[in-house]
């Protein structure tokens, strides 16, 4: 069983449903943390259609977050989303601007991470 996350009738992520399922939570509770829509709203398809301008306003606050804690254990939490983001985010055609000291290591990652995260 999937949980896809689609962009006008295309999947962009046909997620595994407890990987899909988690990380719409996870989205939903960092959205909420942050104050700002998600971009993911339910399908008929049982999975999630992705608002592009929503989703990369979502990654960009995220990023934010991440990029300006020091706090080890906030930045760990949102690590491992925002790499699944930036995927999924440049999937449905958006960017997010990332500063030379997570760039490379969250470029690495998610070149990574994209071949696990079946279309």
């Amino acid at each position: 069983m999937s949980y896809p996350f689609e962009l006008d009738g295309e999947t962009l992520w046909d997620a595994g449903y407890h990987s899909g399922r988690l990380y719409a939570s996870l989205a939903h509770g960092a959205a909420e943390f942050l104050e700002l829509p998600s971009g993911l709203a339910p399908n008929d398809q049982g999975g999630r259609d992705v608002d592009p301008e929503q989703f990369r306003g979502f990654v960009e606050g995220l990023y934010e977050l991440y990029a300006s804690t020091r706090n080890e254990v906030l930045h760990g939490l949102a690590h491992g989303l925002l790499v699944t983001s930036l995927v999924l985010l440049e999937r449905a055609g958006g960017t997010v601007a990332l500063t030379p000291p997570h760039e490379a290591t969250l470029l690495e990652e998610k070149g990574s991470l994209v071949h696990s995260m079946a279309v």
